[in-house]
């Protein structure tokens, strides 16, 4: 195989093509690899259209080796948000992909390189734009991504750490099927039956698909006031909103969305969606001609689900809202036939409250994702 000879920015619409099917060759015979939405992933890098990427400047990066294969891709970005939010000068990397440590090395430091530049001090990632994953998998190789969340083989954690990265944080991940003979415990039920009665008050409900704009501002308002202060936690805009309104509508699921209401007003929520990557697998990534239909169809027939967040407004914290979200969405969940699973992603390692909470109600951590961080 020829040595990685270059790594340089996409300028072209070929070099743009290439950035985007090099996954496509790389994972070629991983069974568990999902790709991206070719249609949407193209819509976003060409047009512009990423809310993300629309107020960060950015550039995307191809290495090629000496025969002029494409052999990695990576794209750097500062988010002015978040080094607002948090008075730093931090950069990020996302998308990143190689075929080799040669390769791999020398995308990082082009990405360094070009934070620099702009006068940055750290870099942390992999956080991609487009894709809303955070982190490399450390553990669990051996399972599918949900929806929404990373894939990788076990090397790219050996070359980002040959390359001077160190860990920032670990994403844990947890889990339960009813087909293996999962149930809530029961001292749950009871905390439920017992809290309901002495708290008349507080109500739980599904989200309402008909009010879709309105449902998703209370989630966002919920989210942001409730996870306020959490590591790497960046408010959700209102241009994130509308995007997050527009990702929702064609595969919003109310059973694993709720609310619970104190008079009527909404105090915590939970957020799930259908494991969509399982029809995303079978089209291989394309909508058109029935891919489409298949990601629609999928909220009615698939038995996987997504776990994205649990959200309590603080002046409730330490009641066991959380609780009652989860047992509301995992009691209609598992009315379905044939069994559900549930997967919770993205819980901070640090966060003992959630870890904790998941453990009593029986839930298995799985597999965990890793952000790295490098001082440039």
């Amino acid at each position: 195989m020829p040595a990685c000879a270059s790594v340089r920015p996409v300028i072209t619409k070929k070099d743009l093509r290439g950035f985007l099917n090099l996954p496509f060759h790389l994972y070629r015979k991983d069974p568990l690899w999902t790709p991206q939405i070719r249609l949407f992933e193209s819509i976003e890098f060409r047009r512009g259209t990423n809310v993300i990427l629309s107020r960060s400047p950015h550039i995307l990066f191809l290495a090629r080796d000496g025969s002029g294969r494409t052999v990695g891709r990576i794209i750097a970005y500062e988010d002015p948000r978040y080094n607002s939010r948090f008075g730093t000068r931090t950069g990020f990397f996302g998308s990143f992909e190689a075929e080799s440590a040669e390769a791999a090395g020398a995308l990082f430091r082009s990405a360094e390189d070009w934070l620099r530049a702009r006068g940055l001090e750290n870099v942390l990632g992999p956080i991609d734009p487009i894709a809303e994953c955070w982190g490399f998998t450390v553990r669990g190789f051996d399972r599918p991504p949900v929806f929404m969340s990373p894939h990788n083989p076990p090397r790219y954690p050996e070359w980002i750490e040959a390359a001077g990265f160190t860990k920032a944080k670990d994403l844990r991940v947890y889990e339960v099927d009813t087909r293996t003979g999962y149930r809530i415990p029961e001292r749950y039920l009871e905390f439920e039956k017992h809290f309901m009665e002495r708290h008349p008050e507080f109500t739980a409900r599904r989200m309402k698909p008909k009010d879709l704009k309105k449902e998703v501002k209370l989630l966002v308002d919920i989210t942001n006031a409730g996870v306020d202060g959490n590591w790497g936690f960046v408010p959700i805009g209102d241009d994130e909103r509308d995007a997050l309104a527009d990702r929702l509508g064609p595969v919003v699921d109310p059973d694993i969305i709720w609310f619970i209401e104190d008079r009527g007003r909404p105090i915590a929520c939970s957020l799930g969606f259908p494991d969509l990557n399982i029809p995303i697998r079978r089209s291989g990534g394309r909508l058109l001609p029935f891919g489409w239909f298949r990601l629609w169809r999928a909220r009615e027939v698939l038995a996987d689900y997504r776990l994205w967040g649990l959200s309590v407004l603080p002046d409730y914290h330490g009641l066991g809202l959380d609780a009652l979200l989860y047992i509301n969405l995992y009691r209609t969940l598992a009315r379905r036939r044939g069994g559900i699973r549930i997967e919770a992603n993205y819980v901070l390692e640090d966060n003992p409250r959630i870890v904790i909470g998941l453990e009593k109600l029986g839930l298995t951590w799985m597999k965990t994702y890793r952000v790295y961080d490098k001082e440039l």
